[in-house]
């Protein structure tokens, strides 16, 4: 922004020192200083639009990601044992989300709850309107980590990507806030993240 105010300033400068003695020039000739005037106003008006412009661009650019609007977001993450229950495979892409189904919504950061992603979540249960999902991740940098478990690549991920199945930490999702249902984990992968819910946090 300090960049777009010092251009800003060296055009008013430009505007008194070079502009003033050429207007005092052309006052002799007032059809030229009409012509002028118009052109002047015209290359004004184009320049203050343009560093207008490339403000407000350089200021979007320094704003966090938001919040979305409109919709209820996923805020509330916790350890998986205190959702523990039931796991069953019952996907059906019908407009209302089951265990096995992927969805997507806007989850908030954890370490910055005033800003979020608009990611896949793993449908694993249900409380009344609230899904119980587990996050997915493309990053390979979990593929060390044994609270995350591969479940290859499917099509809620546009560019192909393997992903990685958070286990240790439940999403309680708004089902009102999903964006749209992404896709159904086929059983055998859904049942590789069943077992490993029932054999280290709990589920039944």
């Amino acid at each position: 922004m300090a960049s777009q105010w010092k251009a800003m300033q060296r055009f008013a400068e430009r505007l008194v020192f070079d502009g003033a003695p050429r207007l005092i020039k052309q006052l002799q000739d007032p059809a030229q200083l009409q012509r002028n005037v118009r052109l002047g106003l015209q290359q004004t008006a184009v320049q203050a639009l343009t560093i207008g412009i490339d403000a407000l661009a350089a200021s979007a650019l320094e704003r966090p990601v938001a919040l979305t609007a409109g919709r209820p977001v996923s805020r509330t993450l916790v350890p998986t044992a205190h959702r523990a229950r039931r796991v069953a495979y019952a996907p059906d892409l019908d407009g209302r989300a089951d265990p096995g189904e992927v969805v997507w919504t806007w989850v908030v950061f954890e370490d910055d709850p005033s800003r979020g992603k608009d990611r896949p979540v793993l449908v694993v249960g249900r409380d009344r309107d609230t899904l119980l999902g587990l996050m997915l991740s493309s990053q390979d940098h979990h593929a060390d980590d044994p609270n995350w478990v591969p479940i290859g690549a499917g099509s809620w991920d546009y560019d192909g990507r393997p992903s990685w199945v958070r286990l240790d930490r439940v999403l309680d999702v708004p089902e009102e806030g999903i964006r749209r249902e992404g896709a159904i984990l086929d059983r055998v992968r859904f049942d590789t993240v069943a077992v490993r819910l029932r054999a280290e946090y709990s589920w039944s």
